[in-house]
């Protein structure tokens, strides 16, 4: 049997989360990937480091490769490596996926192809646009509004004209008149509904919508450019109610992000759902200290502690990580009370089994040593033995709430430093998108992104709105010469994104 070299996969309309899963597994495997314009450049991010990436994308008229060349592209790679010819919506939906597929056949190679989410289903489904329903459509029919050369298309306009069902057009933006007229000519009522989608599935998705007669002047009024779909029929009137996705809270804000990479996505993630564009830049790398390792279980060994106190989900991730390299038993740390500073690092606990005794209201080092002070004075513990595992940078907050009466072990469990690989990435954002929101997730965050930036290129921040986790954040911030347009009620993820949602509906 022989082994399958080339996947043709479809990448879906857009929306980068649309991907299947057994799509990405093989975007992440391949030694090529040959993909087109609308493949989501995030996609790209998660292929392996010296996976070559070339580019084939199509305009209308316009090729970077004529389809035989990239035919033959796909042919001369998979002789030796493991190729994925990407393509936006499904391969073969109007994709040019057959004629790939009939080549590689009549050259006797093995392939797969693997479907993606079609930009003429999936696309109105993220316009509110049911392509069929009930009562309006009991079908529909997709057709390229792309005249091949230039010519006139080989479209049957009057058996069109006579369907009840809907009409979707792909690649016809650049000939909206032709379809306007022809449909008209033929017996489609003036009066039919018609929506366009540009950018579907997008973060920039915008869907307006008119009456058949007023198309091409829609189209010019608003300036549509491809990629635009048509959509022709009944279903069209359920767009204002059924428009999930551009009524989103954050739709149409961009917000930049910045934490470590693995926190960054979580973050991420949230706001996407809200409907905001994020960028992520990591300011911060983080890695465990391992000249700490010997001396945390020696420790841990030798003295008795009544508290270990967790003031971020690092401290606890490193903790625990060299807990496991050094074999150290969990059980040896029964009995000992645990504090954690907020959910975050609670969740990290509990990935271990490990639930807090100690959590403050609001999440702070301070607010946790001020509870933890409580509990000491409370149950007269004399000679208590605090461990405070922590990162690098760590302040005295937590630490300056104690007196002398309280041992506390300050041991520095990881690193923390200058993420300077996402310099590059930071000024392009900053210099050519338009960011609505940076947010600061900690002091840390802050400094690491204004040394990433450097003095001569600081006056980029002063037209976003900056959002800060808390008041030690914001006064780091101040002390650099910047206003704190937000501030979260409670040092949470959840809190900023409150405070962002709250912020942009002025703008609505």
């Amino acid at each position: 049997m022989k082994k399958c070299n080339v996947f043709l996969v479809g990448a879906g309309p857009g929306d980068k989360s649309l991907l299947t899963v057994k799509a990405l597994n093989l975007i992440k495997r391949a030694d090529v990937i040959i993909y087109d314009k609308l493949v989501d450049k995030d996609i790209l991010k998660d292929v392996k480091e010296n996976c070559e990436m070339i580019y084939v994308g199509k305009d209308a008229y316009k090729h970077t490769m004529k389809q035989e060349d990239i035919n033959d592209l796909i042919y001369q790679k998979s002789k030796e490596s493991m190729v994925v010819r990407l393509k936006g919506g499904d391969p073969y939906v109007f994709g040019r996926g057959g004629e790939e597929a009939l080549y590689l056949v009549d050259k006797g190679v093995s392939f797969e192809v693997v479907p993606g989410i079609s930009s003429s289903i999936g696309g109105l489904t993220y316009a509110g646009i049911p392509i069929t329903h009930r009562g309006l459509s009991q079908s529909f029919h997709v057709i390229t509004g792309n005249a091949r050369n230039n010519q006139e298309t080989d479209t049957d306009w009057k058996s069109l004209a006579k369907i009840e069902g809907t009409l979707v057009f792909l690649m016809g933006i650049g000939n909206i008149e032709k379809i306007q007229d022809n449909l008209i000519a033929n017996g489609k009522s003036p009066d039919e509904k018609v929506a366009f989608i540009s950018m579907a599935t997008r973060y920039n998705q915008k869907t307006y919508t008119c009456k058949l007669k007023e198309a091409k002047n829609c189209v010019n009024l608003n300036n549509i450019k491809a990629p635009s779909l048509i959509v022709i029929g009944e279903v069209v009137d359920l767009h204002d109610k059924l428009n999930f996705f551009e009524s989103r809270e954050l739709y149409g804000k961009t917000v930049l992000v910045t934490r470590t990479r693995s926190k960054n996505s979580e973050y991420r993630q949230i706001l996407e759902e809200y409907g905001a564009r994020v960028f992520e830049v990591p300011t911060i790398k983080v890695a465990k200290k391992k000249e700490s390792e010997e001396i945390l279980i020696k420790y841990l060994k030798n003295k008795i502690y009544d508290y270990i106190a967790f003031t971020s989900h690092n401290s606890v991730k490193y903790f625990f990580e060299i807990l496991l390299d050094k074999k150290f038993d969990f059980r040896e740390l029964r009995g000992i009370k645990i504090g954690s500073i907020g959910p975050a690092t609670e969740k990290e606990l509990n990935k271990y089994g490990i639930f807090s005794d100690v959590m403050p209201k609001n999440f702070t080092g301070k607010d946790l040593a001020f509870d933890i002070h409580k509990e000491i004075e409370e149950n007269k513990i004399r000679d208590c033995k605090i461990l405070y595992p922590c990162s690098e940078i760590s302040t005295d907050n937590f630490t300056s709430v104690f007196d002398c009466s309280v041992q506390i072990d300050r041991i520095e469990v990881y690193t923390n430093s200058v993420n300077t690989n996402s310099r590059d990435y930071l000024i392009d954002v900053l210099e050519n998108e338009n960011v609505d929101y940076i947010s600061f997730t900690s002091s840390s965050t802050f400094t690491n992104l204004y040394e990433m930036l450097g003095k001569e290129n600081e006056s980029y921040l002063n037209n976003i709105k900056k959002v800060s986790i808390g008041d030690i954040t914001s006064n780091t911030i101040k002390k650099a010469g910047f206003e704190i347009e937000l501030q979260a009620q409670k040092a949470s993820i959840e809190s900023m994104v409150e405070k962002i949602i709250e912020d942009a509906k002025k703008d609505r």
